[in-house]
């Protein structure tokens, strides 16, 4: 396969709105030392990628300033050894950035094979929420089938991807969302409970629900709204894990619930981690997740896809939270 000089990308003009994100030329990359490259057929939308687009999140230093985390595609040069793949091979990667794009470089320990049965496009909005659940879940909380675990924003990529996963190991889920309609989605996916927040509170709402007994476990992507509610719900030995804060990331705090319950207080992203710790999480997916993908037990949830030049589209239904699962773009 003749690889092109140039490649289309994404660029971000200036930080700002969706408008600022545009279709360009640039030189297609080389596979440094440990790398691959792919031919990209679909590329995940995720929220990391609003936050770089309106200059809140910084591509860790090294990697590209295109957007895009999570991408599937076909290997077209590898620059490593003693690595599975072949070129030709079929494959979805996470990626420090550079995924809005024609063709982008992945880390070998990043890149896995895409599951049997599974599209580019579904294999494409794997990586970033997979590997994001498994680390914090399952590393970090060590959830286990006798856990009740709360999933806030359980519509979202992040959401429907961990609701399928705990209940999959067998632990009883809680959820939150902003809309009935999401709710009868998340109980199909596997929620036992599903709260819209917008006319429950979902603390009262858990609390009757389980007789003030409370959560394991609370992976959180909302802050400091949801802090103090939170901890209030957790039992003891209970764990919060916070992977965003989409509600604000300062407050004030009381520690009494900490030290009463003895709870864990702990979160994590991704990104600037070590392609060695990457890999590592990725061969948990291999061993113990992609089997269930291929038994068709869980499966990313796509609620739509935009080609390449209507990135910002994508990202403006991303911002209106109305969708339900994964946006993907196609190349």
């Amino acid at each position: 396969m003749t690889i092109p000089k140039e490649m289309n990308c994404i660029e971000i003009t200036k930080p700002g709105g969706p408008e600022n994100l545009v279709l360009v030329k640039r030189q297609t990359p080389k596979p440094s030392l440990g790398e691959v490259l792919i031919k990209v057929s679909a590329a995940g939308v995720n929220r990391p990628d609003i936050m770089q687009r309106q200059g809140l999140y910084p591509p860790p230093p090294g990697a590209s300033d295109i957007p895009g985390l999570e991408i599937a595609g076909e290997i077209v040069e590898i620059n490593a050894d003693n690595t599975r793949f072949n070129i030709g091979d079929k494959v979805c990667a996470l990626v420090s950035g550079g995924g809005y794009s024609s063709y982008c470089n992945a880390p070998v320990q990043q890149t896995l094979p895409i599951p049997k049965g599974l599209s580019f496009v579904q294999a494409a909005a794997i990586p970033e929420t997979f590997f994001t659940v498994w680390t914090n879940v399952f590393d970090r909380g060590n959830l286990s089938n006798k856990d009740t675990i709360l999933i806030h924003g359980g519509a979202s990529g992040i959401g429907t991807t961990a609701i399928q996963l705990a209940k999959s190991f067998g632990a009883k889920v809680y959820t939150t969302v902003g809309s009935d309609e999401k709710c009868i989605k998340t109980k199909e996916l596997g929620a036992e409970l599903s709260i819209n927040y917008k006319k429950e509170d979902f603390a009262e709402k858990i609390n009757k629900y389980t007789n003030k007994k409370g959560v394991n476990i609370i992976l959180d992507m909302i802050g400091a709204e949801y802090f103090e509610k939170n901890l209030n719900l957790l039992s003891v030995n209970g764990k919060l894990i916070i992977i965003a804060f989409q509600g604000g990331f300062e407050k004030k705090l009381n520690l009494m619930p900490i030290l009463r319950k003895r709870l864990t207080v702990t979160g994590s992203t991704l990104r600037p981690r070590s392609s060695d710790e990457k890999g590592l999480i990725a061969e948990s997916l291999l061993k113990k997740v992609w089997p269930l993908i291929e038994k068709g037990l869980v499966m990313p949830q796509i609620y739509g896809t935009y080609k390449l030049k209507d990135a910002n589209k994508a990202h403006t239904l991303m911002e209106s939270s109305q969708h339900i699962g994964k946006i993907v773009l196609t190349v």
